[in-house]
């Protein structure tokens, strides 16, 4: 069993869907690997990470909005505002989704749906660099 690691910096400008799922696959070509896993980790309590469809962008306007209405960002119940009215939604926007995926590898592919791609998902509103770590596992 071989492991091979990589980091990743996605650079957001604002809240929302960046796709992440050529860099995963490139990482699987570089390790030249046919079958195992590829496990992708966000480092980060105000990102996260969520498969979604990657063919109509409605669909991915869609979850943004109903999570946004599900936090509100202007609860006054909040008391974490330090860095902004929208920190502490934020983090409970990463805690309700995902800060890991794990996608099998099978000939060389993942082995994602026809239209599954892999997002990072910004929650915050001002532009960020986001770190993921990406790791095949064959």
């Amino acid at each position: 069993m071989g492991i091979k690691n990589r980091k990743i910096t996605v650079s957001t400008n604002r809240s929302g869907l960046y796709e992440v799922t050529a860099e995963c696959q490139r990482l699987v070509d570089d390790a030249g690997i046919e079958d195992g896993l590829l496990v992708v980790f966000c480092r980060h309590t105000s990102a996260s990470l969520v498969l979604m469809e990657n063919a109509d962008p409605s669909a991915r306007h869609d979850l943004e909005e109903w999570l946004h209405r599900l936090v509100d960002p202007h609860d006054p119940h909040f008391t974490h505002i330090h860095e902004g009215l929208d920190d502490m939604p934020s983090h409970i926007k990463m805690a309700l989704t995902r800060s890991s995926e794990t996608i099998p590898v099978t000939g060389g592919r993942l082995l994602l749906g026809t239209w599954q791609g892999v997002f990072l998902w910004e929650h915050r509103a001002i532009p960020h660099a986001r770190e993921l770590v990406l790791s095949v596992v064959s």
